[in-house]
């Protein structure tokens, strides 16, 4: 049985499924621990600051994955402050290195997903019902309309108009 949430036949996910393909997470987990040594609690944060807050990695999926690492030979760990800390092998950082465009993809989606982070926020809840009002408005007027391109360009020129406003009212732009 296919699971709905993945595209088919792919190994990627979709918008509402989980983020990481078969034999991703171990990608990312590994590309961690090159960039920076660290014990697990430190790669797993590591991790969540690139999603800001659209992912959080469970314990139960980054030690049983530094794990693995280990027994593949491409992490090695020392005892550091009581801690277990995995460093990147000779092997670990050759194979971080094979899968480059493979890891630079995930951080890409990474960095795509973090923008919707924002949408957690509390001050969100504010505007996100109005906003959803708005769109839902203009599919109906759309739909009304029965897809005329006259209306569908001053739909769009709209809703141009309103983010131009809304993003003058940002005071990193001033």
């Amino acid at each position: 049985m296919m699971n709905a949430r993945r595209n088919s036949g792919t190994g990627r996910v979709g918008p509402t499924g989980r983020f990481f393909g078969p034999g991703e997470l171990r990608l990312a987990v590994l590309a961690l621990v090159v960039a920076e040594a660290g014990h697990g609690y430190q790669v797993m944060n590591r991790l969540a600051e690139r999603f800001n807050g659209t992912y959080e990695p469970s314990a139960g999926s980054i030690y049983p994955t530094l794990q693995m690492l280990e027994d593949e030979g491409l992490v090695r760990v020392e005892a550091g402050d009581g801690r277990k800390v995995y460093h990147a092998t000779d092997a670990g950082r050759e194979a971080a290195a094979e899968h480059g465009d493979e890891i630079e993809r995930m951080w890409s989606r990474a960095a795509s997903r973090s923008e919707w982070g924002m949408f957690r926020e509390p001050e969100a809840a504010e505007i996100i019902g109005p906003a959803l009002r708005l769109v839902k408005s203009a599919v109906k007027t759309l739909v009304h309309a029965h897809g005329d391109p006259r209306v569908v360009e001053q739909i769009q020129a709209v809703f141009v108009e309103a983010r131009t406003r809304i993003e003058q009212l940002d005071p990193r732009r001033r």
